[in-house]
């Protein structure tokens, strides 16, 4: 919501900003610890207790000793030592404190801005302070379901958690745009097809979740045939339509890889559209949603015929940050500017 108060303005822009680099920042820490497999490291919850790392011999053991009781360790990682333990500690527990100084950046200024300013900013940003509190809660959610039956965490749970850090990241944005605007009266976005270009970006996140949570990646490192064939050698195209398909991994790569394409050719569509408007405003936001996306795929193709090599897994995460955050910029401008059929 935009005030006339411009000093209010500038410290609620502020406040977004801050919290959209630390959004980001906890994003790509959660991709490079689901990429070291660090995430089963810290075995409770910890929700206060855990703000402080182990600073004794002792404390140290006794997390390695925690460690030692879930499946992954038993059946993947026994031959670990106490130092080879300490690393992936530390990035599951730098990600959390990450998550509990997001919700103290959140919290904190809600409330000296509600008091100095009035309820209606606790009515504006309340849904991100809860948006993050149940992010906690997914958080742990996913993590316990690795700790009892599986040496990974369930893949619908971690697709579950990316999610709704997009969902958190985009309302954050969405947010400060709003605050750089003057203009209070908004119009109807007419253009269907950019929504829906949206709504594909964001099932593809989850679909590209599924792949990381279940290593699907790594099962066909060719491109652009999986194989020696287009569709998955190991695969039928009627396993496409059973219900467990989600749980395949070859059939989950094929499906990310195919609605990479369909994304593409969505959004050749919104250029033409964009393009045969003529307003000159809304070129550059086309073209970099176009360059972002194009950079993701050759991205994504790295990671496949690397073998998901983390550097190359982790810059096609961060990547999708971008590609998310120019979609919805754009859509803003539309908002903002001109009809577009």
């Amino acid at each position: 919501m935009y005030s006339q108060n411009y000093t209010l303005n500038s410290q609620l822009k502020i406040w977004m900003i801050t919290l959209l680099v630390m959004i980001v920042l906890i994003i790509i820490v959660g991709g490079l610890t689901r990429l070291t497999d660090s995430g089963l490291s810290i075995t409770s919850w910890e929700l206060f207790v855990g703000t402080l790392p182990p600073l004794t011999s002792d404390k140290w053991i006794e997390y390695f000793d925690l460690y030692k009781t879930i499946p992954e360790f038993k059946e993947q990682n026994f031959n670990m030592t106490l130092n080879e333990f300490k690393i992936i500690f530390w990035w599951e527990w730098g990600h959390r404190q990450l998550g509990r100084l997001i919700g103290l950046i959140v919290l904190l200024p809600m409330i000296y801005f509600t008091i100095k300013n009035g309820f209606w900013i606790l009515r504006e940003y309340l849904i991100i302070f809860f948006l993050v509190c149940f992010q906690g809660f997914i958080g742990w959610y996913m993590v316990s379901s690795g700790l009892v039956d599986r040496v990974d965490v369930s893949h619908y749970r971690l697709s579950l958690h990316l999610f709704i850090a997009f969902i958190i990241l985009s309302i954050v944005f969405w947010k400060f745009l709003k605050l750089t605007n003057i203009r209070i009266n908004q119009i109807s976005i007419k253009l269907n097809l950019i929504k829906f270009f949206l709504l594909l970006l964001f099932l593809q996140l989850i679909i590209g979740a599924f792949v990381s949570g279940m290593d699907a990646g790594k099962i066909y490192n060719t491109w652009p045939f999986m194989g020696s064939s287009y569709f998955p050698d190991d695969s039928i195209i009627s396993d496409l339509f059973n219900l467990k398909v989600f749980d395949d991994k070859s059939l989950v790569q094929f499906i990310h890889r195919n609605l990479a394409y369909l994304i593409v050719i969505i959004y050749f569509c919104i250029l033409y559209f964009v393009l045969k408007n003529g307003n000159i405003n809304l070129r550059i936001p086309i073209f970099t949603i176009g360059v972002s996306l194009l950079f993701q795929i050759f991205l994504g193709v790295l990671t496949i015929l690397s073998g998901v090599k983390m550097l190359y897994a982790s810059l096609h995460q961060i990547n999708s940050i971008l590609i998310i955050l120019s979609t919805l910029y754009f859509i803003y401008i539309v908002k903002y500017k001109e009809t577009i059929y």
